[in-house]
């Protein structure tokens, strides 16, 4: 497969060099995000990979959805107009995948800390908070990562309603709060934790990341994936919907 690459950063690099290695696939080009993109500028390509930053994607989208090659999406930062993405998506007959995380280890943590906030949940005297790490590059705070993994545990779990990012200083956390913790620190490629306890347990859920193979990995993958599923039923979606596929 031939892919374009829009963002020419340290995902960017990773993912490049990973498909270079496959022996299968090819860069078709990679576009730096202050060029003028175009249509035509992913002509021959199978899929589009984009590992921006917000503006930029949002800027991009018009052109990627237009030239009719699968888009796959890393960049976070624009959850606030996902249901307007999702609309542009289907308005162009289009096809993208997004996700905070490409990484199969950190997708396969996020199903097992959902199935951890499920079991809790009729069960009170468990509480349940949540917490990342990444580097001091990192732009957003939290990570999309952490806030795909708040919105799994509200999802199956009733006694959690909402949740706190960041806390004021003269109140304390509601029952009813997830807290999300983030922490920016030095070179951390990224570390991910679900803590659930009691005044008789501790469970600690973890995923950490040794190194952005596994991210690139992912977005290959997945890519390879979204260029098939394209032919039949484009439309958007998540890697929730790629490892449903692959898991059934």
């Amino acid at each position: 497969m031939k892919f374009t690459l829009v963002g020419n950063g340290r995902m960017g690099r990773q993912v490049a060099m990973v498909a270079e290695q496959s022996g299968i696939h090819e860069i078709a080009a990679v576009l730096d995000v202050d060029a003028r993109i175009t249509p035509e500028s992913f002509r021959g390509s199978d899929a589009i990979i984009d590992f921006t930053v917000r503006d930029a994607f949002l800027n991009n989208l018009p052109a990627m959805l237009g030239s009719g090659v699968p888009v796959v999406v890393g960049t976070t930062g624009w959850d606030d107009v996902r249901e307007e993405v999702v609309r542009d998506v289907a308005a162009a007959g289009a096809s993208l995948l997004y996700s905070a995380n490409f990484s199969l280890g950190v997708n396969i943590f996020l199903r097992t800390v959902r199935e951890a906030a499920r079991m809790i949940s009729p069960f009170g005297q468990f509480d349940i908070a949540f917490a990342e790490q990444h580097h001091t590059g990192k732009a957003d705070f939290p990570s999309g990562t952490a806030l795909r993994a708040a919105d799994m545990i509200l999802s199956v779990n009733s006694r959690k309603k909402t949740v706190a990012a960041q806390l004021p200083h003269d109140r304390k956390l509601a029952p009813e709060e997830l807290q999300v913790a983030a922490i920016r620190l030095g070179s951390v490629f990224g570390k991910h934790s679900a803590f659930i306890d009691s005044e008789s347990d501790e469970i600690v859920i973890s995923h950490t990341a040794k190194n952005r193979s596994g991210f690139a990995s992912g977005a290959v993958e997945a890519a390879v994936w979204l260029a098939g599923r394209h032919k039949t039923v484009p439309g958007f979606y998540t890697m929730d919907d790629f490892l449903n596929e692959r898991l059934s």
